[in-house]
């Protein structure tokens, strides 16, 4: 069993920053690619920001120069800075692992979730 649990959400003004945390625990060999993703209701969930097992990083043109995604394999924890929040950031926020477990020697790649974090940007 694989667990991500996820912290840090909250309201903030518009400017203001927040610091998303998520903790992957469980029976796990491995750890590629992290992810954050986002969604709005009635809206699909989109892409914000992945980073691979190496520390190169992706992100959404909307969120450039403003978010920042990093990870600590150590602790099998991802995070994304959000600084210079703007209202349409307003989403809950969802962690995502591609994760390789390993039982009884055999290997299985499973995709994780969190279970989701709310982000209110509003004044």
């Amino acid at each position: 069993q694989v667990q991500l649990v996820e912290s840090g959400g909250g309201l903030v003004q518009p400017g203001g920053s927040l610091r998303l945390s998520c903790a992957a625990s469980g029976s796990i060999f491995n750890i590629n690619a992290m992810d954050w993703y986002r969604q709005v209701p009635g809206k699909q969930r989109e892409l914000v920001a992945t980073i691979s097992s190496g520390g190169s990083t992706n992100s959404a043109d909307s969120v450039k120069g403003r978010f920042t995604i990093s990870r600590d394999n150590a602790k099998n924890t991802v995070y994304l800075q959000m600084n210079s929040l703007k209202p349409e950031d307003t989403a809950v926020y969802y962690c995502h692992a591609a994760i390789e477990t390993k039982t009884w020697g055999v290997r299985r790649n499973l995709d994780a979730w969190g279970q989701g974090t709310l982000v209110t940007v509003s004044s």
